[in-house]
């Protein structure tokens, strides 16, 4: 692998959030004390009770914006510079005071709400913004910029704007800053409240987790399972990258991290690069679908559906038990068509060994799953499970965390956190705006008069609305986006279970990461495999077909998110599903029992569709129609012979 597809390069390329300053000289112990600070406080409103929502938001997003600006440098070419610009200096302790000056001053802001803001009060307001803004764009992007930049536009030109449905009166510009910065609905509003009380406390716990080894842990389990079965890399690959991305939540981070290992290996098997690349891409966009910990919108999701973390966790398993199946039996037709077999069972490790050695590298995730579902907050039981993680950290001397490493660890947690807090920010400047001029309910409206009161239309179209968002925004923005603007008319217009809408928009804001034109995850898995990373994309989009299908199928059969759970029915449903997954892949990968027709994928593709369709005469057609194509599969050795 040459420098430029190193794991480092790969991500700088591809990850805007890994795009920082590497070497900051003298001000990396400032850094560092705002970072242990930061990590610090969580720990301790974690234990101890949060602050006032407002306050508690302050110190998340004070500390994190002088960080940003000392580590992120204001254009790419900063990044291998020595030091820090003089400016970015500056930035970084008048953001910390804007933010610190709502703490500083809370009563007179508060006052300041009913005899009016100072001139001084309007400018650290309008400075906040623009602050949070340039945060974001060094960490995440232009593109959520943009969107955000347009929301505010919209909401001081809106009486400017012809079309009746989406004119509003206009804001000035004191009053728009103003409830941005000051107001419980703008930055400062829901998800930065989450992001303050449950996101950073859950991405420091995955710090810990990755720091004693767990990564290398379930990638030698996966192999372990299924290494030695057809396509046992690939097969391995998909398992591994289900475990490491639920603790990660980075599409392209886990598709770097882990593909490192499983990608040579697959193209050693005889898988072909695109393919390698697209499965290790798919997998690892997954992750963030994948309970206990999903990616940082599910807690957002808590918030806005008011229901318990332990719900989105049930709600989401069965979806996502289809979606890794999917791929993974995409990957079983792919190894069949190019004849590719299992490793070897005695180049494999031991499962009961792996266990008996390393088991205790499970408790972490134990001890976490088990607190949520016996009713404890998803705060409490990320702090418990942070202190299961340290424990397990200490078994091994190589793990074992000394005064330097905690240090570093604490510091670590931090940074990690940086790119979702200035994302979080910005969505709220988004979802103020929808509050301010009504947009939610202009934009609900609108779907509806498109889609002409017809469901699938209405899904399609939001559907759509979230795979462009997401080829520009970070998940969790593009959640609290279309939660914000689209879920609610979903919701009110035709009836839907709340649970499954909100799942729908979090999923297709998700695959955005794998869906060409933009597909990150794609990009970046081609790069290691040395890939045409187009081609990687349309791949990956085939293997992971299930999640721009299952959504449709829990919304119209909301039982597979635990609505109104009817056994027998779950379990038909389930089956049917899995199915209609197998057919589809089949159709897409060109092999069922042996390669495929264009007519045998045709009519497995039909197939799949009936089966995931919910009705008795549906599932029971594309039934047949299975047995069809395997039939015809049966008799072609038969009639090529005659």
């Amino acid at each position: 692998m040459d420098n430029t597809q190193t794991p480092e390069a790969l991500l700088e390329k591809y990850d805007k959030e890994s795009a920082f300053r590497k070497n900051i000289g003298r001000w990396g112990w400032i850094v560092t004390l705002f970072a242990v600070a930061l990590t610090s406080f969580h720990l301790y409103t974690g234990y101890f009770g949060t602050l006032p929502t407002q306050k508690q938001g302050a110190v998340h997003l004070g500390l994190a914006l002088g960080m940003i600006f000392l580590l992120y440098p204001a254009t790419r070419n900063g990044i291998k510079r020595h030091g820090v610009a003089w400016y970015d200096v500056i930035l970084s302790f008048v953001a910390t005071f804007a933010a610190y000056y709502k703490i500083l001053f809370f009563n007179e802001i508060l006052q300041g709400r009913i005899t009016g803001y100072s001139t001084f009060d309007l400018a650290i307001s309008i400075l906040g913004v623009l602050f949070v803004l340039e945060a974001t764009r060094r960490t995440v992007g232009m593109p959520i910029v943009i969107v955000a930049s347009i929301a505010i536009a919209y909401a001081l030109f809106g009486n400017f704007i012809p079309t009746r449905i989406l004119s509003h009166p206009g804001f000035e510009l004191t009053d728009v800053s103003v409830s941005l910065w000051f107001r419980e609905s703008g930055i400062f509003g829901t998800p930065i409240q989450i992001s303050a009380k449950f996101i950073f406390l859950f991405l420091f716990f995955g710090v810990v987790l990755t720091r004693t080894g767990v990564g290398q842990f379930f990638n030698d389990l996966a192999f372990a399972c299924t290494g030695r079965y057809t396509g046992g890399t690939a097969k391995a690959a998909v398992i591994a990258s289900a475990f490491q991305g639920m603790i990660s939540g980075s599409s392209v981070g886990n598709t770097v991290a882990s593909g490192s290992f499983t990608i040579p290996m697959m193209k050693k098997a005889g898988f072909k690069p695109e393919f390698a690349a697209a499965s290790e891409a798919a997998a690892s966009t997954g992750g963030q679908i994948m309970p206990p910990l999903m990616g940082a919108a599910a807690f957002i999701m808590v918030e806005y559906i008011g229901v318990s973390y332990a719900e989105i966790m049930m709600a989401a398993m069965i979806p996502a038990i289809l979606y890794f199946s999917g791929i993974f039996i995409g990957a079983h037709f792919e190894a069949k068509k190019q004849g590719i077999l299992g490793i070897p069972k005695d180049q494999l490790p031991s499962k009961l060994g792996l266990l008996k050695r390393q088991g205790y590298m499970l408790l972490p995730l134990v001890v976490v799953v088990s607190t949520i579902l016996v009713g404890f907050t998803a705060q409490r039981a990320a702090l418990l499970g942070i202190a299961a993680a340290l424990i397990v950290s200490m078994v091994k001397k190589e793990t074992r965390l000394s005064p330097k490493s905690l240090l570093s660890l604490l510091e670590q947690g931090a940074r990690v956190a940086l790119p979702v807090i200035a994302a979080v920010a910005t969505a709220g400047i988004i979802a103020g705006v929808v509050g301010m001029t009504g947009l939610g309910s202009k934009f609900a409206a609108g779907i509806i008069n498109l889609a002409d009161g017809t469901l699938i239309l209405a899904l399609i179209f939001t559907m759509i609305a979230c795979i462009i968002l997401g080829m520009g925004l970070p998940t969790t923005a593009n959640y609290v986006v279309t939660a914000t603007i689209a879920a609610p008319a979903l919701i009110n217009e035709f009836g839907l279970a709340p649970i499954a809408v909100h799942l729908f928009v979090f999923y297709f804001g998700i695959v955005a990461d794998i869906t060409p034109p933009v597909c990150l995850a794609a990009y970046a898995g081609a790069g290691i495999a040395r890939a045409n990373p187009m081609k990687t994309g349309v791949a990956a989009v085939k293997l992971a077909i299930g999640a721009f299908i299952i959504p449709y199928v829990f919304v119209y059969n909301p039982i597979l998110v635990m609505v109104d759970v009817n056994l027998p029915e779950l379990v038909m449903v389930l089956a049917l599903a899995l199915l209609g997954m197998m057919a589809i892949s089949s159709s897409l990968i060109g092999y069922f029992i042996r390669p495929s027709s264009m007519l045998e994928r045709a009519i497995m593709l039909v197939a799949g569709l009936a089966m995931v369709v919910p009705g008795a005469i549906s599932a029971v057609s594309g039934l047949l129609l299975i047995a069809v194509c395997y039939w015809l599969q049966r008799q072609r050795p038969i009639l090529a012979g005659i």
